[in-house]
């Protein structure tokens, strides 16, 4: 069937041509999502939202602005924007301890089973002060912003920045020793 067909047959709310466009573009809209979110399950949760949404507004496509997957995709990626821009998704970043990410650290391991790389961060992080590590964690592992770390260390913005700012160029000073 020619695609503008199917498409006119979809606005008029014919559930069979919204089948056969879903068949067509669900996978590629998925697609974008996750490069976008970065969470399958999420991104597949986002994708039926998308479609129930054009099915909702199947009157607003245009075809004189432009080709029907196009208006499909401006929809997801706003979606998919609008996920990441969301509370929600901030909390569930900053809910991820840092020790999923630098484990190392706390490691019980034999220092001799640890990889050359393991054992470089180990001491690159442990030779940082705790005020480094905390803010570290805050910004890189956790997600938070500099405004938000201010707030849950009880430290005005500016010193978050500081000492930012001086961490990294700390931890680059130990790489380059090492």
């Amino acid at each position: 069937m020619q695609l503008d067909l199917l498409v006119e047959k979809f606005q008029k709310k014919d559930a069979s041509a919204f089948e056969t466009l879903y068949g067509m573009y669900a996978q590629n809209i998925c697609g974008v999502i996750n490069t976008i979110v970065k969470n399958e399950g999420r991104s597949q949760e986002i994708c039926q939202d998308v479609f129930v949404k054009i099915w909702n507004n199947s009157d607003s496509y245009n075809a004189s602005k432009g080709r029907f997957f196009t208006w499909i995709l401006n929809i997801a990626r706003n979606a998919a924007i609008d996920e990441i821009r969301s509370r929600s998704y901030k909390n569930e970043k900053k809910n991820l301890s840092a020790d999923y990410f630098v484990s190392v650290l706390e490691s019980k391991e034999d220092e001799s089973n640890a990889t050359i790389d393991t054992k470089g961060l180990k001491k690159l992080v442990q030779s940082l002060k705790k005020k480094c590590v905390q803010i570290i964690e805050l910004l890189y592992f956790r997600g938070y912003t500099q405004k938000e770390a201010a707030e849950e260390l009880a430290i005005p913005v500016g010193t978050v920045k500081t000492r930012n700012r001086s961490c990294i160029s700390k931890l680059r000073e130990n790489m380059e020793v090492k």
